[in-house]
């Protein structure tokens, strides 16, 4: 016996049948794990060039005759960059519609201003001296000049080059928030090595052997392996990003794609709107009014953080050439060949603070898992990173207490290098600050990109 489908339906044969609700667009999928680590390699090119810059640089400018005072407004260009031109490139980067992708060509752009930068910079003697500098005597204006030109254009160029590497990792990562840790992760461990290389290479005194051109009437032994450890930088910097850029491809974006999610949902709450272009600054401030708490603590926890990491970081070498080793780059020949040896000593302990943030960077799943979460871990190496702060100050004042001194010809009296205690004591502080380190240049990127994942920006 035959039913009548109409009876089974339940519903008026005359009525269609209900449309059903359109699916929501899926999760972007994640990338292997291969395309993030060459991705993340990237990072060992540029901090190569930020560990030369942290190590010699300070040093470097009070050689071309900078007051020790002035050096920190020249590096007053960092912060002030990163204000202004990581915003900027990551509005554009986020819309970029070229066939290469959104990413990829931000990412080499940044690479190529880099290495003129770097160019500037280990040659701003050589070109004072060809404009008029006179070589025996300080300061040195037209060579501050090109330094400070060539330093400007490489922290933009930092900055143009690090936002796109970790949006670009975002967009690899998708929405599987472990990947996108292990990305983060991956990105501070190369970080790491490039750290390690470039402390290791500021170290050695006897680089610029490998390019003699190097050393010329301008530029002294000194500023010569300064040049021959900016060139292997280029070198570094530019083989890395050629790599991870011709293996790493990206699809060309549209607007359209970008504004399908957002479309629909606002088609939920208030119906068809055609949506219109908001200028950059009014976009950066509706997404600052729209920030959710949780992203507000993030972003003053941050900026909290690098208040304090930034006078390290700045004058790590110099620190240990003046204040533990008692030397001074504008004093007697026994002077400045004391602080050099106080440099070199710097260097020697950021390359063992690399060595820790590169095998702390591998651990911190393990680490965050045994203290009860990434933010917990966080909180916690924070109050390290102020107890070793404070420990400076703890160390020089040993250094000036134990401090000894010597008698040269001529009369001269010139402090001797410090204890080995002291210098042990120096040396363990740059290695303990390697955990905090790990931690800031990991966990906070890896919770905004968690946190903003659903935007489509990275």
């Amino acid at each position: 016996m035959e039913t009548d489908p109409r009876k089974e339906s339940k519903l008026p044969s005359s009525e269609p049948l209900p449309t059903p609700p359109p699916l929501a667009p899926p999760p972007p999928a994640s990338s292997k794990l291969r395309k993030i680590v060459m991705v993340a390699s990237i990072a060992a090119g540029i901090q190569f060039g930020w560990a030369l810059q942290l190590s010699l640089l300070t040093p470097y400018v009070q050689l071309l005759g900078i007051p020790h005072t002035w050096a920190a407004f020249i590096w007053l260009c960092g912060p002030i960059s990163g204000m202004l031109v990581q915003p900027i490139v990551g509005y554009h980067s986020d819309r970029c519609t070229s066939r290469f992708g959104r990413r990829r060509p931000f990412i080499a752009g940044g690479a190529l201003a880099v290495a003129v930068a770097v160019f500037l910079i280990g040659y701003a003697a050589d070109l004072g001296q060809l404009s008029g500098d006179p070589v025996a005597k300080s300061p040195k204006p037209r060579a501050i000049a090109v330094f400070v030109v060539g330093f400007w254009i490489l922290d933009v160029a930092n900055n143009m080059l690090q936002g796109p590497c970790r949006a670009l990792l975002a967009d690899l990562s998708g929405s599987n928030q472990k990947k996108t840790r292990t990305a983060n992760a991956l990105y501070s461990f190369f970080m790491a090595v490039g750290n390690v290389l470039g402390f290791a290479a500021g170290a050695y005194t006897h680089l610029y052997k490998v390019f003699p051109f190097t050393k010329t009437k301008a530029c002294d032994v000194y500023c010569a392996n300064l040049k021959s450890c900016f060139f292997i930088s280029i070198f570094l910097l530019l083989t890395l990003t050629v790599l991870a850029l011709t293996y790493v491809r990206e699809k060309q974006w549209s607007p359209e794609q970008g504004n399908a999610a957002a479309g629909d949902a606002e088609e939920e709450e208030d119906g068809p709107s055609e949506s219109s272009p908001m200028p950059f600054f009014g976009e950066i401030f509706a997404a600052l009014k729209n920030l959710q708490k949780p992203m507000w603590i993030l972003l003053l926890v941050t900026c909290l953080n690098w208040i304090a990491w930034f006078p390290f970081l700045l004058f790590d070498t110099d620190w240990m050439g003046r204040e533990v080793y008692g030397g001074d780059s504008n004093g007697t020949a026994e002077q400045v060949r004391l602080y050099d040896h106080g440099v070199r000593a710097g260097a020697l302990g950021l390359m063992l603070n690399s060595v820790v943030l590169g095998f702390t960077s591998l651990g911190v799943e393990v680490l965050a898992r045994a203290v009860g979460g990434v933010k917990r871990l966080w909180g916690i190496v924070n109050f390290i990173l102020a107890l070793c702060l404070f420990m400076t100050i703890l160390i020089t004042k040993m250094a000036e207490s134990n401090r000894r001194f010597t008698t040269v010809r001529g009369g001269a009296t010139v402090p001797l290098p410090p204890p080995g205690g002291v210098k042990a004591g120096a040396l363990a502080l740059f290695a303990v600050m390697g955990v905090p380190q790990a931690i800031t240049y990991s966990i906070p990127f890896a919770l905004a990109s968690i946190f903003c994942n659903t935007a489509g920006a990275g």
